[in-house]
């Protein structure tokens, strides 16, 4: 997957007002934010809404209770799954030190989520000295104590990995086999199982499994059932697809939520 920066793109500051600037914004439904990448940090959160980030290293869903930072200079694009209340914060790379090397998911605390929220209510010029200044440092404190979540869909560089990888994201509940996707891309179902720990770090099924947890916290945060969600990712039964959940995360997707709703 190759994303070049779309030319109509226009950067919202040549330059940072401040090392640590938030800018809140609506996004409506359905909305794409093309390619393009920044000088600085990014991280990307939504206090309302889903949205899908997807980058030449990998794609990611975001919900609410997670954050996505990403290093300066990575070409990325938004689509928005849901309406979306965003708070971006930009850090100058001076100011984030070593948060960041490519991208990485943060599961957001509480108390990250009302630093950022309080930061977006200031303006993105704040005083030198005042309280905005005082929760950029908080933020930033935050930012390096909080743990990351190893959740996210690799995207390899093959094309013939490609095309299979796009139609499984595309179609999650798919039963095809691999012996079909190998047909269609001329290549045998033993070459395709031997590239994709090459191309993305994961073996097949370890990879489908990243495909079913992107689009699962995708329609956990629309508040879609765990039966529906078993059945639109093509497992037997809400206690195959929970028991998947389980194995990857230490968890059920009901504790899931809970700890979400909690947090929210």
């Amino acid at each position: 997957m190759t994303i070049a920066p779309s030319p109509r793109y226009r950067q919202k500051f040549r330059k940072l007002p401040r090392s640590v600037t938030a800018v809140p914004s609506e996004v409506q439904h359905g909305e794409l934010v093309e390619a393009h990448s920044h000088p600085w940090v990014q991280l990307l959160y939504a206090s309302e809404g889903v949205m899908r980030v997807r980058t030449a290293l990998g794609v990611w869903i975001i919900p609410p209770r997670r954050a996505l930072l990403i290093a300066p200079g990575i070409v990325h694009e938004l689509t928005m799954l849901s309406r979306v209340n965003m708070r971006t914060l930009y850090i100058e790379k001076a100011a984030a030190g070593r948060l960041v090397d490519g991208c990485k998911v943060l599961e957001v605390s509480p108390l990250l989520r009302e630093l950022i929220l309080a930061l977006s209510a200031e303006p993105v010029d704040y005083p030198p000295g005042g309280r905005g200044e005082a929760l950029a440092r908080l933020i930033l404190s935050e930012l390096e104590a909080m743990e990351t979540v190893p959740i996210a869909v690799p995207w390899p560089r093959d094309r013939r990995l490609q095309a299979l990888c796009t139609d499984i994201m595309a179609h999650p509940a798919s039963q095809r086999r691999l012996d079909d996707y190998a047909l269609d891309a001329g290549a045998s179902a033993r070459t395709l199982i031997r590239l994709f720990p090459r191309e993305t770090g994961l073996h097949y099924r370890q990879w489908v499994q990243q495909v079913h947890l992107a689009h699962a916290f995708e329609m956990l945060a629309r508040g879609e059932s765990v039966g529906r969600i078993a059945e639109a990712l093509g497992y037997a039964s809400p206690s195959a697809f929970t028991s998947m959940f389980r194995k990857l995360l230490g968890k059920t997707p009901q504790h899931y939520l809970a700890e979400w709703r909690a947090r929210v």
